[in-house]
């Protein structure tokens, strides 16, 4: 079976510098950076080492892989230009389908590394899950190497599941992070530090890896202690968006304990 040794990254963002850099202490090789943004291709091509290009029509054919880590809207512009003939060619993108890509290729997947990016955040991705899935299954073996090459935590994932996976890490990463915002706000507009909420945030998340979310659910609504859920509600009178939210959470959390 042929391996991937070369590859094109299209994309210099926050995804396709972490997975350049990744990519890039597996071994394999990187030989072409696109992104619309000269700096930011100038930018990610020196990190690596490597070529650039800000033209689509100038992305080299000697890669044995094109991974297009854009955002989705970027995506579906890029796939309207961008052709590489029978080569091997992903996208990273959590909620659009793998077959956006059959008008670029007769060979082509999706390499869902499933977690949020940031540059300037360190990450190890080797801890990372990855989720892969192909037209083929020959492509599905090339893609199995590659990530194995960067992580043990792979999953075949089709694209109908990856849509759900998508929707499930907002619930469990992206609105988290909101009511962290929430919680701040509140300590902070009564002079207190929000450095005093972390270790109950650590918990938190310390102890889903073990236990079952509702398992692990506390508070005054899985309590089901109206009294402080009163109390809480006065206090929120000058949050009204807030109030709002707490109650529909609250009562969700109180609609699922009866029927679990």
């Amino acid at each position: 079976m042929l391996e991937i040794k070369k590859i094109v990254l299209i994309g210099a963002g926050n995804l396709a510098t972490h997975l350049a850099v990744a990519i890039k202490h597996s071994g394999k090789e990187i030989i072409q950076i696109y992104s619309r943004s000269i700096d930011s291709a100038k930018i990610l091509a020196n990190l690596v080492q490597t070529d650039y290009c800000t033209d689509l029509s100038k992305i080299t054919d000697k890669a044995d892989l094109y991974i297009i880590a854009v955002k989705d809207d970027v995506l579906t512009e890029i796939v309207r230009t961008l052709v590489i003939k029978n080569k091997l060619v992903v996208h990273t993108s959590g909620s659009v389908t793998m077959n956006i890509l059959e008008q670029c290729s007769t060979n082509f997947g999706v390499f869902y590394p499933l977690l949020t990016f940031s540059k300037d955040h360190d990450l190890n991705f080797s801890k990372i899950p990855l989720c892969i899935e192909a037209n083929t299954n020959h492509n599905l073996e090339l893609l199995k190497h590659l990530t194995l090459s960067l992580t043990d935590k792979f999953f075949f994932i089709n694209s109908e599941q990856r849509k759900i996976l998508h929707l499930a890490a907002v619930f469990a990463g992206n609105f988290p992070n909101f009511m962290y915002s929430i919680a701040e706000t509140l300590v902070k507009d009564n002079n207190m530090d929000f450095d005093l909420l972390k270790p109950l945030i650590l918990e938190t998340a310390e102890k889903v890896q073990t236990v079952k979310p509702l398992q692990a659910q506390t508070g005054p609504a899985i309590r089901e202690d109206h009294k402080i859920m009163e109390m809480h509600l006065d206090l929120l009178e000058k949050y009204p968006e807030y109030k709002d939210l707490y109650l529909i959470i609250s009562n969700e959390i109180l609609r699922r304990k009866k029927n679990d």
